[in-house]
């Protein structure tokens, strides 16, 4: 009997070859053989999921949020707004960035989201996936595929590193994230487990080093807009492997290196909001009147 509780990269993707499987069904297999879910259970979980992402990328485009510090809100709608004939970001990533700001707003104002792996990190994989979606028709049921492929990132990120800003910093946030979003659009796109893999790893190398420094402590600022680069990073590297263009360091030893540059950042660049932009004298006077200060 195959065990399907691969630990690192390179076990996932031994087992995506002996299975002749993409990510997506190696990691429905571990929830369904391993933690002992029926399949039907595993993707009606799943699928609800999915629909809690959407649920949440919509809605800060058609209802004005008010948010529990009151540094964000209305910055989806503007940049959905925004995308015309002169649009420096394309329709596509456009409503990527949209998305993803918008389900900042919604968790920021105590709403439903799926944490994806994290709430400050929530916006960057359903802002993927649902903009490419739109853009290219895809079917709700590859949609929750490419959810398992994100789900084995995010477990094995989580499982040989950090998702935690407090312990590695926004990269292992927004980078996981990122990570996440790129294997799972890279998977939509007909990529095999290593493309995806090296789509991972290209999307951490280039967050690699990011601070964690939210302003008055709260999950708005920076890290919405930090959401949006997550997101347009995730495509760009979706992309790379796309074309076939690989990543030099293996997704196992790049996890490790993320790891190892968190656990070297200072305590007031991981979530402490006493240094980077949360140190700042105007981010200090704003959050003055944010609740708690």
């Amino acid at each position: 009997m195959t065990d399907y509780d691969f630990r690192d990269g390179a076990g996932l993707l031994a087992l995506c070859e002996a299975e002749q499987v993409p990510i997506s069904e190696a990691m429905l297999r571990r929830e369904t053989g391993r933690l002992g879910h029926a399949r039907e259970t595993a993707l009606a979980e799943m699928n609800r999921s999915r629909e809690i992402m959407r649920d949440s990328a919509h809605r800060a485009l058609t209802e004005r949020l008010r948010t529990m510090g009151g540094l964000i809100g209305g910055e989806a709608k503007s940049i959905l707004d925004s995308l015309g004939a002169k649009s420096a970001c394309g329709a596509l990533m456009g409503r990527a960035v949209a998305y993803a700001m918008g389900v900042l707003e919604v968790n920021s104002s105590m709403g439903l989201i799926v944490a994806a792996p994290t709430a400050g990190s929530s916006g960057v994989l359903p802002g993927a996936l649902f903009a490419v979606q739109e853009e290219y028709g895809f079917s709700d049921e590859a949609i929750t595929a490419a959810l398992f492929n994100a789900g084995a990132v995010g477990y094995l990120i989580t499982r040989n590193a950090t998702v935690a800003g407090a312990e590695g910093g926004c990269q292992a946030e927004v980078g996981a994230a990122s990570a996440m979003a790129a294997s799972a659009v890279a998977e939509l796109f007909g990529v095999p487990p290593r493309g995806c893999l090296d789509a991972a790893s290209t999307a951490i190398a280039n967050l690699m080093g990011l601070v964690c420094d939210p302003i008055g402590g709260l999950v708005e600022a920076p890290c919405q807009k930090r959401n949006a680069v997550g997101v347009a990073n995730a495509l760009v590297c979706a992309q790379l492997s796309v074309a076939g263009i690989g990543h030099l360091v293996p997704f196992d030893e790049t996890v490790a290196a993320m790891y190892a540059v968190g656990k070297s950042l200072p305590f007031e660049l991981r979530e402490s909001a006493l240094g980077g932009l949360a140190g700042t004298p105007t981010a200090c006077q704003r959050c003055g009147g944010c609740p708690g200060r």
